[in-house]
């Protein structure tokens, strides 16, 4: 499988459960796998790439025994960041956070207008990563002056 062209910055999520975070994020989000490799013990996932809301995103299992800092949320007893993700349209934000609720999801925030002017959801995956959801409200129209 090649790898895909990747885009400046690509977040790149530890996880624990590799193959079923694949299946979630298929199912609450639409990924398709570009690229999937298992770690020589045949149960966990070494890396993946997921296309995903027009990007990239990158995915691998944990490996505690190799050292270093890369944990899940799970490990870390929670998230150190949101990915924040942009729609076009207020609607994209109320489907996506039902779609990613009904995968098994928890909603941290649910859709609303916000006072910065956009649609605004949160929501934490089975995983322990934080997405955040968000699309601009139409500008209201200035009443007509009458001349």
């Amino acid at each position: 499988m090649a790898t895909p062209k990747l885009p400046p910055i690509v977040p790149h999520l530890c996880v624990r459960g590799g193959n079923a975070a694949i299946a979630f994020y298929e199912a609450a989000f639409e990924a398709k796998p570009s690229m999937q490799t298992m770690a020589e013990d045949g149960v966990r996932l070494l890396h993946a790439n997921l296309a995903v809301f027009g990007g990239q995103v990158m995915l691998h299992d944990e490996f505690p025994e190799y050292g270093g800092e890369v944990l899940s949320p799970h490990s870390r007893h929670g998230a150190s960041v949101a990915i924040s993700v942009n729609f076009k349209q207020p609607p994209e934000v109320d489907a996506i956070v039902d779609r990613a609720a009904a995968a098994g999801a928890t909603v941290q925030m649910p859709a609303g207008d916000m006072f910065w002017g956009a649609r605004y959801a949160r929501i934490l995956d089975p995983f322990g990563h934080v997405w955040a959801f968000n699309a601009p409200l139409p500008v209201p129209k200035a009443p007509r002056k009458k001349v």
